[in-house]
């Protein structure tokens, strides 16, 4: 999975350019560095270790991050090559479908990958999750821009505190900052990044007692 978070709210192209200020260099920074595909190389990294118990689950979760957000990335690298979008923020938001079926793609496949290798229930159930995210937030992005990058951010942490520990829910810090970074660089309203968080922890929070 990755950023498809954009300027505006109707998705009409915006210029992702904001004025150097040191809030809003503090927020590239923040954006940039946990942009999905980072979140998600830690995260399902650590939910595999945590899933599986030792180290192999480390392979697990590595699928997981290259399916959720790796491959996902890979293509809008691919799709920017070809000219279609500017950068890895697609700014019209009519023009992001294509993004979402190659994330429920790749997750799908990685799930049966999985299945078929019986991974540790946890692992299969983080995939799952984020499954169900991806089709809410098609959904959602039909209509309004809801901001995948803080569902993402939300939906990591609420996994690692379920395989983990509680105190996993401390790591919501970062989530509040990617919010804060969307909202500063005008990628989008405070109600957006607070849907994209409440979803995220509701379809992580669905595999709780998995």
């Amino acid at each position: 999975m990755t950023s498809t978070d954009t300027p505006g709210t109707t998705g009409t192209p915006a210029s992702t350019d904001t004025p150097a200020t040191p809030d809003n260099a503090a927020a590239r920074t923040v954006t940039d560095v946990f942009q999905p595909r980072n979140v998600l190389l830690i995260g399902m990294l650590g939910i595999g270790l945590a899933a599986a118990g030792h180290w192999t689950g480390l392979l697990w979760g590595f699928l997981g991050a290259l399916c959720a957000g790796l491959i996902p990335a890979g293509y809008i690298e691919w799709e920017r090559g070809r000219g279609t979008w500017g950068d890895r923020h697609v700014v019209d938001r009519t023009k992001r479908a294509p993004i979402f079926f190659v994330i429920l793609g790749s997750i799908g496949t990685g799930s049966v990958v999985m299945v078929l290798g019986h991974a540790p229930t946890g692992i299969l159930a983080a995939m799952l999750a984020l499954w169900a995210m991806t089709v809410v937030l098609l959904a959602v992005n039909t209509v309004w821009k809801i901001s995948v990058d803080a569902a993402v951010a939300s939906a990591v942490v609420a996994l690692l505190a379920t395989v983990h520990s509680p105190w996993w829910l401390l790591g919501y810090v970062m989530t509040v900052a990617v919010c804060w970074s969307r909202v500063a660089l005008g990628y989008h309203s405070v109600a957006q990044t607070v849907a994209g968080g409440a979803l995220g922890a509701a379809t992580a929070g669905a595999f709780l007692f998995v």
